[in-house]
């Protein structure tokens, strides 16, 4: 997108087109309710609500933009058909919407497209094209497609209507709950944030709009903070859905206008973040649409009003299950160590004794003859998983093991 088009959009009465925009998407979309989290708001002295995109058409906030794009669509463009290049949450927004509105659709997916997705995607009628390795792999592709038979593009981000369609959850919130302080809100490409910012701002502007980003793709704070866009080498993190290596030329001059402030969370916060709103809200999220809960240690004042955007819930079992694991491990309920003992009886019973006495549950014991750090020692080594309840629990094992004098060494 060229200076003259960003600016040309910059200028546009906002308000207006996402009203317009939430007057399409009604009874296509859910308004999804607010909801006030004892646990955060107890965690963090603050009160704390969850807007719960997860709980969505299609499992994410996408299907608002992609359906107000083709809404808007003419009737050219209509019978011409769509495509768009996507891994997950903005190809099943596209395809919905298009099945809604009888259009033929086209999305280009990459190779590392988890099957869930791309049977999700095939479901609402759209034909699926699997290319590349990577995203920009894909994209090219259904640009090269665009061109050769027409279709029009639509974009997953960097586009007005589409922007327009994710604002309309800023007005949702406005419109539920006064006295708010703050949004935070996790940011990819930055439609998502860039439309809630337009809409808070245009009808609250005292609201603070807060950004929050994984440290391994910060593309957009890292392109505010310089004042120009930037494109990075790479992207590393959990949170795929928010894995963008370079924001959108309209997104990226809409967050520089509109949004108050961009935080970092690291994947450990990103881990925990996921095992404690399953653990305590029976809430099921993805890795990127619990990136606004990981940023709430950095936000959390007495007596604030926070909103956090859980923005998609679209993650396999096996994911889940792995992640489960890292949180925990983070949290400090399970632990691993190792420890030699002394190659005679009643060692093992002694460990187990003492892992009893402190309250530590013992979920798998290694205890292998042949596998100690000297092998002429006569030592045995033994390592036990166990689960905890938090640091200071693990703290007690650990001293209580090194004060009947074994060796402890912890693995994780």
């Amino acid at each position: 997108m060229n200076a003259d088009q960003v600016n040309y959009y910059l200028g546009l009465d906002h308000k207006e087109h996402i009203l317009k925009a939430q007057e399409s998407l009604n009874g296509v979309i859910k308004k999804t309710p607010l909801i006030y989290s004892d646990f955060y708001s107890k965690e963090y002295g603050c009160n704390v609500y969850i807007k719960p995109e997860n709980f969505q058409i299609t499992g994410s906030f996408k299907i608002r933009g992609a359906y107000n794009k083709i809404n808007n669509l003419t009737e050219e463009e209509s019978r011409n058909g769509i495509i768009c290049s996507s891994a997950g949450n903005h190809a099943q927004g596209v395809a919905f919407s298009a099945q809604k509105k009888n259009l033929k659709s086209t999305i280009v997916m990459p190779n590392v497209t988890p099957l869930l997705k791309v049977d999700a995607t095939k479901a609402y009628g759209s034909e699926v094209v699997i290319h590349g390795d990577v995203y920009d792999e894909a994209y090219g592709k259904a640009m090269a497609l665009a061109n050769e038979y027409g279709y029009t593009f639509v974009h997953a981000f960097d586009d007005y209507d589409v922007i327009c369609g994710q604002g309309t959850i800023g007005l949702e919130i406005l419109e539920e709950l006064d006295g708010i302080d703050e949004i935070l809100i996790p940011i990819g490409g930055g439609g998502l944030i860039s439309g809630i910012a337009m809409a808070v701002k245009a009808v609250k502007p005292e609201v603070k709009v807060i950004g929050v980003v994984p440290v391994g793709a910060m593309a957009m704070k890292i392109s505010i903070d310089e004042g120009q866009l930037t494109r990075l080498a790479s992207v590393k993190t959990s949170a795929e859905g928010v894995a963008v290596r370079q924001p959108g030329d309209l997104t990226f001059a809409l967050a520089k206008k509109y949004v108050d402030e961009i935080i970092t969370v690291t994947e450990k916060d990103i881990m925990e973040a996921v095992l404690l709103t399953l653990e305590k809200h029976k809430m099921i999220a993805e890795t990127a649409g619990v990136v606004p809960l990981a940023g709430l240690k950095k936000r959390a004042k007495p007596g604030k009003n926070i909103v956090c955007l859980v923005s998609g819930g679209n993650i396999d079992v096996v994911t889940i299950s792995s992640i489960i694991n890292q949180g925990m491990i983070s949290r400090g309920r399970i632990m691993c160590f190792a420890v030699e003992l002394p190659d005679k009886p009643g060692q093992l019973v002694k460990v187990a004794q003492l892992l009893a006495e402190n309250g530590a549950n013992v979920i798998e014991l290694v205890h292998n003859q042949f596998k100690a750090i000297d092998r002429y020692s006569n030592k045995v080594a033994l390592e036990v998983t166990v689960e905890t309840n938090g640091h200071n629990h693990i703290k007690q094992i650990m001293e209580a093991l090194e004060d009947n004098n074994f060796t402890v060494n912890r693995v994780y």
